[in-house]
């Protein structure tokens, strides 16, 4: 986990399309949500990683975290 959101509640939701999966993450502290796409083949915690930076570049840019 990235170090800004190290101790905070992440909720994770993965959907297969086919080639691709779709990852849903959600901070519970702020209710923000991102999504990203990755290769089917990749594993979950690939796609955990990319979907925490992702959440963590979205909350920087509205100023939630520092």
């Amino acid at each position: 986990m990235t170090e800004p959101l190290r101790g905070r509640d992440i909720i994770f939701e993965f959907y297969s399309m086919g080639a691709y999966v779709k990852v849903s993450a959600m901070d519970v502290r702020t209710l923000t949500e991102i999504s990203i796409q990755g290769a089917a083949g990749a594993s979950e915690a690939m796609l955990k990683k990319n979907a925490m930076k992702r959440l963590e570049y979205v909350l920087r840019k509205k100023g939630l975290i520092s």
